[in-house]
């Protein structure tokens, strides 16, 4: 568990690269995840996260995916994607930041509502511009086929995502004009060969880190906004007792008290008179 609100990430970014094909009007987006997914795993072992391996598979597709995602998308954008998966039932959450170079997220097993139907949605923010989000209904539990789907839906243009190697994955995207016949004829064998087989431009790179940025000064304005009643239940009958608390975006474990809450209640009331 981690309790210092001033501890700064000490998480290494990994270099998204964007290039565009010449001749074939797409652009290819290019990662080695294996130091992203090293931090995540130390996320795991840190706060004591366990997932299977078919959860853990789909939360590491998902920041796969996010990641090339935005690094195609606007500087000032922040993308979250949540599916809701109902058998098994699960809620899985990605979340990520272009301004900050960040990404992160967890899975949901307790507590989960059931729905009628699987629903992958998404939400965009950006500075000076209204959030917008969509939703659609997921035709596949594999991860990379849903964003797919969900560039052919919400973004308008397809997208296929690639396994280059064991860690390092490529999305390629269509662009105006692209030559469909080609994009439809790549695998992960000819993507490996594209830089000698096409002409690629270096756009520009971009660098990620597995970081939430949460803490627990971050989370207690909202537990400070509690209801007495929800107070007493979070903490139980023995309030001396320190009582877990769980970052909502990462999954994060922090041990709180009720005197720390108070302590800070009285600090907030005392500067805000």
């Amino acid at each position: 568990m981690l309790n210092d609100p001033d501890k700064e990430s000490e998480n290494e970014p990994i270099e998204v690269r964007c290039y565009f094909v010449r001749n074939r009007n797409a652009l290819a987006v290019r990662a080695d995840f294996g130091t992203l997914f090293r931090d995540y795993y130390l996320h795991l072992m840190q706060h004591e996260i366990k997932y299977g391996e078919t959860l853990d598979t789909a939360l590491k597709e998902a920041l796969v995916g996010l990641s090339l995602h935005l690094a195609s998308r606007p500087r000032t954008e922040a993308h979250a994607w949540t599916l809701s998966w109902q058998d098994p039932l699960y809620n899985l959450f990605v979340t990520g930041s272009n301004q900050f170079g960040n990404v992160t997220g967890r899975i949901f097993t307790d507590d989960v509502r059931k729905r009628e139907n699987n629903l992958f949605y998404t939400q965009i923010t950006g500075n000076d511009s209204p959030t917008r989000m969509s939703t659609i209904e997921p035709e596949s539990q594999n991860i990379f086929e849903i964003v797919e789907q969900y560039y052919l839906n919400s973004e308008q243009r397809p997208a296929r995502i690639f396994r280059y190697d064991t860690e390092d994955f490529v999305m390629v995207t269509a662009q105006p004009d692209c030559d469909m016949e080609w994009f439809h004829a790549q695998t992960d064998e000819s993507i490996r060969e594209m830089d000698q087989t096409e002409v690629l431009s270096l756009l520009e790179t971009r660098s990620y880190t597995f970081d939430c940025g949460c803490s627990l000064f971050k989370l207690l304005p909202v537990l400070g906004d509690l209801s007495e009643e929800s107070k007493e239940e979070v903490f139980g009958d023995d309030e001396s007792e320190p009582t877990v608390i769980t970052c909502p975006r990462c999954g994060a474990r922090y041990l709180l008290t009720r005197e720390m809450l108070d302590l800070y209640i009285e600090k907030q009331n005392s500067e805000s008179a």
